[in-house]
């Protein structure tokens, strides 16, 4: 029946001259890899234009400050890189070489002094940065807020 079919539509006719068989040969290709290994980046896997493409920049708001900083989480490889980031865009903004005994020693508790860091994940809750590991921090941070360690009091007047 099938054989009738196709033979009163044509379509033996009009896919002759398509040799299907030997036009497709199966390929497997892992994806976001590169046959090219200059290419190729070792240190995550992807390539950074892919990776940026994906991943959007976050957005880093310093608690009292109008304007915000954005940061590219993925071209950071570890928490104390992250750290080296939030010093040089708030407080060293005005020096370019770092003293490498700072370097050594910064981590978020003193990336920004004063502050605590905090991310804002998928689901708008804050939790302080850290708490992940940086893989899985990268991928569900939405918003870095810088706040201030102590909240400012306000003193009432007694009357």
């Amino acid at each position: 029946m099938w054989e009738e079919r196709r033979s009163a539509t044509g379509i033996d006719e009009s896919f002759k001259h398509y040799n299907l068989a030997a036009n497709v040969a199966p390929t497997l290709v892992p994806p976001f890899t590169s046959s090219n290994p200059k290419k190729r980046s070792f240190s995550s896997g992807f390539d950074d234009d892919l990776v940026a493409a994906v991943v959007p920049p976050v957005t880093v708001v310093l608690e009292g400050r109008s304007i915000c900083q954005r940061i590219s989480l993925h071209k950071h490889s570890s928490y104390q890189s992250f750290a080296r980031a939030l010093r040089q865009m708030f407080v060293d903004q005005n020096s370019s070489n770092s003293d490498d005994d700072v370097d050594t020693n910064l981590d978020l508790s003193n990336a920004v002094p004063g502050h605590l860091i905090a991310y804002e994940d998928m689901e708008n809750d804050l939790l302080l940065v850290g708490d992940l590991n940086w893989k899985d921090f990268v991928r569900v941070a939405k918003r870095i807020r810088i706040l201030p360690a102590k909240a400012k009091s306000r003193k009432l007047a007694a009357d």
